[in-house]
């Protein structure tokens, strides 16, 4: 087994980077550069790629590859960065994360494999793979839809064989509980991050979160309200959180909505120059579009620069972004 590498723990705001298109689906690799810049500037513990978020199962493995390049090599050790490697096959996921750590990454992000079916026993092995397979910290995600995602038993079990697995990723609320158990269990060296583009942040910073992993459109927010829960200051973060609400609970409706929202926020930022999804995707109707744009709108004042792109902009990016039908 390899020794863990002995690095600053990651707490805090740690952003998922969205991946940029061009209007004819070529990823849009300036954009790449200047969404870590934003990162850098905002003030996040870390970033992430390519992930959920990253629309990563959208990249082919060269794509993949050099999005990690790039990101790696434009934070040019000013910022952590956790690469993500996903695979249904353990050997694969395990052959990826390495291949990651050899090229630079600070730690590993791998989601348990959830598309089939699959025992406690086979999630802990697949988990164990990954560790073993480098020597930088992991992060475990789980995301279940259809069920509950994995708990203290597990956090336990991995982490008595596996010294470099310090963080677990969740993405539900209601886990007061578990992350307080998991942080007694293993006397605080195991972390968890909550996921689903930060709505919980308020809800479980309170009861241990090590930190959120949210989209990179709202990061210096998340930044400002991480700083005011930990300062005590909790009516000055409900107000701020209150501010964003409706625009998270929009674009978190469905995950390929998330990808919409958060590339019009960035474009609207003047972070993005274009904002196109790569197919396949949904199709955001006239009604939704408008309501959008109405909350990009409201978020103005809670943002810094920017302005919402005018119909000409908008009507320049529908083949791709699938504005209106």
């Amino acid at each position: 087994m390899p020794a863990p590498v002995k690095g600053p723990s990651i707490e805090g705001i740690v952003p998922i980077l969205p991946t940029p298109f061009t209007l004819n689906g070529e990823v849009d690799w300036p954009s790449l550069t200047d969404l870590v810049d934003f990162a850098f500037a905002s003030g996040v513990a870390a970033v992430g790629t390519p992930a959920f978020g990253s629309e990563f199962y959208k990249l082919d493995d060269d794509e993949r590859t050099r999005i990690l390049e790039t990101v790696i090599g434009q934070a040019a050790g000013r910022l952590p960065v956790i690469a993500q490697c996903n695979h249904y096959t353990s050997r694969v996921a395990a052959r990826l994360a390495a291949k990651a750590e050899q090229m630079g990454a600070s730690a590993i992000n791998s989601a348990l494999p959830r598309g089939f079916a699959s025992s406690p026993r086979h999630l802990l092995d697949h988990a164990r793979a990954i560790c073993d397979a480098v020597s930088v910290p992991v992060v475990i995600q789980d995301w279940n839809p259809a069920g509950e995602a994995v708990g203290l038993r597990f956090a336990v079990e991995l982490r008595k064989h596996c010294p470099n697995f310090r963080y677990l990723k969740l993405e539900e609320p209601g886990i007061g509980p578990l992350l307080r158990a998991i942080n007694e269990e293993t006397s605080g060296e195991v972390g968890v991050f909550i996921g689903w583009g930060g709505m919980y942040l308020l809800e479980l910073q309170a009861a241990g979160a090590r930190g959120v992993m949210p989209g990179l459109g709202l990061a210096d927010v998340f930044v400002e309200l991480w700083r005011l829960g930990r300062e005590g200051k909790s009516a000055e973060a409900f107000a701020l959180f209150a501010q964003i609400s409706p625009y998270l609970q929009f674009s978190l409706q469905t995950f390929e909505q998330f990808h919409h929202a958060e590339k019009l926020l960035l474009l609207m930022r003047g972070i993005l120059r274009c904002a196109a999804v790569r197919p396949a995707t949904i199709e955001l109707n006239r009604d939704s579009r408008c309501y959008l744009d109405l909350l990009c709108e409201q978020l103005r004042g809670v943002v810094s620069g920017g302005s919402v792109p005018d119909a000409d902009t908008r009507m320049n990016n529908k083949p791709i972004t699938n504005a209106e039908t």
